[in-house]
């Protein structure tokens, strides 16, 4: 197959903005992803996303979508059943994967039953006691939304007395809460591109962990690319992702976050099927390790349009 040229792409809309608590960072990496396939010739026009997604799309002849709409609406099935509908092709996972990996504890739940390595867990049920989920899921402990995106909503939890605030922050964000046991170690984030696993991020952070301020808008966040792995843990973690990402039936582009506990052992946190591409963001950062520049990046997730679906 020879390589795609920016006129085998035809109209492109970038879906961005949308909906969600995340709508101002999928503005960003909208605009940046618009840019780029500008400057290398494709037809792109940019789309604020409402709800009225069906005219706005019916407004010019696309032929396929960039979507770098990021949490719900736009990275959680809705909106990848609305172009299957219209026959638009689009970037990245199908409905169903990206409906699992939205959901914390679906994700969570189908790693579980794989064998694959995730922090014990809990759903939190109303007026459920305390007690239970301390005694569950052990302290430290972290809560969270199950179905928000960049660290909406987290708070991490030392002593019971803590946990009714915690649950609240949750609970505003609707939709299930889990209780999670708090892995103590390193953070590292591993993207995948075309069914190529980039190298690890290991990321450091004087935060409590890598919550929204840290990931958007602090200046004291390291990355490291290399993430120091030696050969064969680098090795062993990029099989874990591949499996992880493969076992929700991910497909495209994406990122898993995973921890490493103090004895050396990864722990799957989740999976991010359509992560940030702001001059933040993580895997153009991979890429640019890997050798791939933003331009080509943002080409490279394009072409995944063209993949077959069920």
């Amino acid at each position: 197959m020879k390589p795609l040229v920016s006129q085998d792409f035809g109209k492109v809309a970038v879906l961005m903005g949308g909906w969600s608590a995340e709508r101002e960072i999928s503005l960003k990496s909208g605009a940046a992803v618009l840019n780029a396939l500008l400057s290398q010739g494709v037809d792109a026009v940019g789309i604020d996303v409402q709800k009225n997604l069906f005219p706005q799309l019916a407004a010019e002849p696309f032929q396929r979508v960039f979507n770098i709409l990021h949490g719900r609406g736009g990275e959680d099935g809705v909106v990848q059943g609305a172009l299957e509908c219209l026959g638009l092709a689009y970037t990245g996972s199908g409905v169903q994967a990206s409906a699992i990996t939205m959901d914390k504890i679906k994700t969570k739940l189908i790693w579980r039953g794989l064998g694959l390595s995730t922090p014990t867990f809990l759903r939190v049920e109303p007026d459920m006691y305390l007690e239970h989920i301390v005694s569950q899921v052990g302290l430290p402990l972290i809560i969270k939304p199950a179905l928000e995106g960049s660290s909406i909503g987290m708070s991490r939890v030392e002593h019971v007395n803590e946990l009714p605030a915690a649950l609240e922050v949750a609970m505003r964000c609707s939709g299930s809460v889990l209780a999670e046991r708090w892995i103590s170690g390193s953070e590292y984030t591993v993207s995948m591109l075309q069914d190529r696993v980039l190298p690890s991020i290991r990321l450091e952070t004087p935060h409590t962990f890598y919550d929204f301020d840290a990931k958007y808008n602090a200046t004291d966040t390291r990355y490291h690319c290399p993430s120091g792995l030696s050969d064969s843990d680098e090795q062993a973690l990029r099989t874990l992702v591949k499996q992880a990402f493969d076992a929700v039936g991910a497909t495209g582009w994406g990122r898993v976050d995973v921890m490493r506990d103090t004895d050396g052992e990864f722990w799957l946190i989740e999976v991010n099927t359509v992560p940030g591409m702001t001059d933040h963001s993580l895997v153009p950062m991979a890429a640019r390790a890997a050798g791939i520049e933003f331009n080509e990046l943002v080409l490279r997730i394009l072409e995944t349009s063209f993949s077959d679906r069920p």
